[in-house]
């Protein structure tokens, strides 16, 4: 049986009275309205999600300022010279193409939320009236976390954690580092974007540089952190395929980073300073994108707390916040686990305003890591809401010394999640 809109609005509706919900916006308007604000893999699935599953009932319209989108996921093996820059940018044509008028793309940048008035203020002077919002704008960097290093050194001492040039100039640097240079990675405390992202980028680094030829090369990761997510896997790997190449040094050992000088590429430690280094890669500490502290979901420097079961905001049941900008409890900040969380929001937010059914909650993630050509590992897991956070009920690891099958399969896995996600986030 077929229902055109106006049928599936008014069945929503009947619905939704009939389980006792509140009465959704579209009483009053031709369609509700969500506002899905950043177009990365939170908030691209979320509006792709809501438009195409129901079928026109809800206006959605997606909120980037950005023509095209480079995913920071995959980007290492960008750095690594196993993928091409064009392999990690993406187009949002498809978005609208495929959607029509329940789909819109707003070209700019959101500069605040009025959750009063629920409307958000583009840098166009538009408003867009929304009767739920979706937030997924990522990270921002906490420019001051690392002593003498600031928005301005970004270019000497490049960060790569997020997207665009910054990507570029790591690599640049990379190929510029001579047999015998030293490269610094300064590793950021917990929570942050990809956990395992700074070790992969080591071993990228250690890849490109013995491919060079200049294996006499030395990486060192200055770490805050007493420990990090793959570390048995990654040491062993690192030892065996690039020997002393890398090294990782936690807080007991270095004590600190007390400075850094972009002017002469040094770092200085509670240990020991490293001068005229080759390269400094510097991942600093980081917080929730500034349109959500901006708007009360997240406190300074922090990050926004989500009901476990919705993906809505704490501080407000209207917004829903995805990704790295939120709280997740078990769920690393990572794009499968910015993805699975679109699709819980995207189900919540139909059952509000059009009374489609809803099921509990349940979320999925996997990390993959490529540490040399056809070796890769993994982490992930199964979660669900318990005790009021995002709890794992199912985890598994890569372990050292697997076989070099499983890893080639591992890899190959690794490979094709980036063409699926890619393809549920913009097709």
């Amino acid at each position: 049986m077929q229902i055109d809109r106006r049928g599936l609005v008014a069945s929503g509706l009947a619905a939704a009275a009939a389980l006792g919900l509140p009465a959704p916006a579209v009483l009053g308007q031709a369609r509700p309205r969500v506002v899905v604000v950043g177009g990365g893999a939170g908030g691209a699935t979320a509006a792709r999600y809501i438009a195409r599953d129901s079928q026109g009932a809800i206006a959605v319209t997606l909120v980037e300022e950005n023509e095209t989108y480079q995913s920071c996921f995959h980007s290492n093996l960008y750095i690594g010279g196993f993928k091409g820059y064009d392999e990690i940018v993406h187009r949002y044509d498809a978005l609208a193409a495929n959607y029509g008028e329940a789909l819109t793309l707003a070209r700019a940048r959101a500069t605040a939320i009025d959750r009063d008035r629920r409307e958000v203020l583009l840098s166009t002077g538009q408003r867009l009236p929304y009767d739920r919002l979706v937030l997924s704008p990522g990270i921002d960097l906490k420019y001051d976390s690392v002593p003498g290093w600031s928005k301005e050194s970004e270019e000497a001492m490049p960060h790569g954690w997020k997207p665009g040039r910054q990507t570029q100039l790591v690599r640049e640097r990379l190929e510029q580092v001579p047999d015998g240079g030293i490269i610094v990675m300064i590793a950021p405390p917990n929570p942050y974007r990809c956990p395992p992202g700074p070790y992969e980028r080591a071993s990228m680094f250690a890849h490109v540089l013995k491919q060079a030829g200049k294996a006499k090369a030395k990486i060192v990761i200055l770490d805050p952190k007493e420990s990090f997510s793959k570390q048995a896997a990654f040491q062993a790997d690192w030892e065996k395929r690039y020997g002393g190449m890398i090294e990782w040094l936690g807080p007991k050992v270095h004590d600190g980073v007390k400075s850094v000088d972009p002017g002469t590429n040094s770092v200085e430690t509670g240990f020991e300073t490293y001068r005229d280094c080759a390269f400094v890669n510097v991942i600093p500490a980081q917080m929730a994108g500034e349109i959500a502290r901006s708007a009360g979901l997240a406190p300074p420097g922090g990050y926004c707390t989500i009901d476990p079961a919705t993906m809505k905001s704490a501080s407000d049941p209207n917004v829903f916040v995805l990704g790295d900008a939120c709280i997740a409890g078990d769920m690393p900040k990572s794009a499968f686990s910015a993805n699975s969380q679109a699709k819980v929001a995207a189900m919540v937010i139909r059952h509000e305003l059009t009374g489609s059914r809803a099921f509990p909650a349940r979320y999925v993630n996997t990390c993959w890591s490529l540490i040399d050509t056809d070796d890769a590992i993994k982490v992930g897991g199964r979660y669900e809401p318990k005790d009021g956070r995002i709890a794992a009920t199912e985890t598994f690891v890569s372990a050292p010394g697997e076989s070099e099958e499983l890893r080639r399969q591992t890899q190959a896995e690794n490979m094709s999640w980036y063409g699926a996600i890619t393809a549920d986030m913009f097709s």
